[in-house]
């Protein structure tokens, strides 16, 4: 009897990539993480360890922000930095029935996929609106949705883990990759181009004022200088001439090399995505973005962000425009902090228009 002939045109199963080791290390490698929905029991696992599953985001002070927010069905709310969808989430769902979620994000790749995961929640699709943009247009966008303004408004200021996770990114210097930092690739200069066009005294005042790093004339000079003899062109290297420039400028300090590079990754990120203009003219417009005694939720991350939205907030007070702000910054609570380490430096603060 004839042997049957295998179809040719079938193709046969592709086996997931094999990686070194026990534990799969690298961003891409990470299989389980990527399809949480497929590995749920190991996602939780590495949740209960304290860590963030690569690729994902655990959205910070959720419970202190809904009861300032204090959402209610049938409003209208913003949330101005849409990420991984966590604060997203809750807002979406406090307002129904009848309610709206406006949400809008600057990263063109990670965008989609939350929309998708939102609208599997299976909440009406008129009640959510996405939109890719940066949050300092947002005035624009609640004009043309919501001819009188928000209710509650959310801007959550940190990067995403995803961002963070993903070496090709150029977030991070804990994995190699390239020196980019843009939040979104297709747009402006990467890290490395704009330190090809900087000079000496911009690169000093762009890390004093992005990221107050006290030694930032002795770090600009030394970036520059390995910059020109051969770009620096990979995350892992600007890393390596930071450390090596440390080592030889700390004297007598309990500054730690590793503390320079998160706050030169920081500044030079800033500075990539225009962080603090976006900031600036979110804030100006702020106010009138929102209804009467509409609510307004901001998290901060470094002293530069918190700073503006202080001092914003403080004469928005004075001019009559906010009805009250919160004196203090509220802060994660020591559990949080404990299980998400990423929540430690953030900083909420709140206000109510008159």
């Amino acid at each position: 009897m004839q042997e049957p002939v295998a179809d040719s045109g079938s193709e046969k199963p592709r086996r997931r990539p094999r990686y070194r080791g026990t534990h799969p290390r690298q961003f891409s490698e990470k299989y389980k993480e990527h399809q949480p929905e497929r590995y749920a029991e190991d996602i939780a696992k590495v949740i209960a360890s304290g860590k963030t599953p690569a690729g994902t985001h655990r959205p910070i002070m959720v419970a202190e922000i809904l009861a300032a927010l204090a959402p209610q069905p049938g409003e209208i709310a913003v949330d101005c930095t849409l990420g991984y969808g966590g604060h997203a989430r809750e807002l979406l769902a406090a307002v129904q029935p009848n309610g709206r979620l406006l949400a809008i994000d600057a990263d063109p790749l990670e965008i989609p996929k939350t929309e998708a995961r939102l609208r599997e929640l299976g909440f009406a699709p008129e009640s959510l609106v996405v939109r890719r943009m940066n949050y300092a247009g947002v005035a624009q966008l609640i004009a043309a949705e919501s001819h009188d303004g928000a209710d509650v408004l959310l801007a959550d200021l940190g990067l995403s883990s995803m961002q963070i996770d993903d070496p090709s990114r150029g977030f991070t210097f804990k994995s190699d990759g390239p020196l980019d930092m843009r939040m979104n690739p297709a747009r402006g200069l990467s890290a490395s181009q704009l330190i090809s066009k900087l000079s000496n005294a911009e690169l000093t005042r762009l890390l004093t004022e992005n990221s107050d790093e006290p030694r930032a004339a002795e770090l600009a000079e030394a970036i520059l200088a390995a910059h020109a003899r051969k770009p620096l062109t990979t995350t892992h290297g600007l890393a390596e001439v930071i450390r090596d420039a440390f080592s030889r400028i700390r004297l007598i300090s309990t500054e730690t090399a590793e503390g320079a590079v998160r706050r030169v990754f920081q500044a030079l990120r800033i500075a990539v995505n225009d962080e603090f203009g976006a900031l600036d003219m979110f804030l100006r417009n702020l106010p009138y973005c929102l209804k009467p005694g509409g609510r307004v939720a901001i998290l901060t991350f470094h002293s530069g962000e918190d700073r503006r939205v202080k001092i914003a907030f403080k004469n928005g007070l004075r001019d009559g425009l906010f009805a009250s702000i919160s004196e203090e910054v509220t802060r994660a609570s020591m559990d949080e902090q404990r299980s998400n380490p990423r929540s430690a430096s953030a900083k909420l603060r709140v206000a109510v228009r008159q």
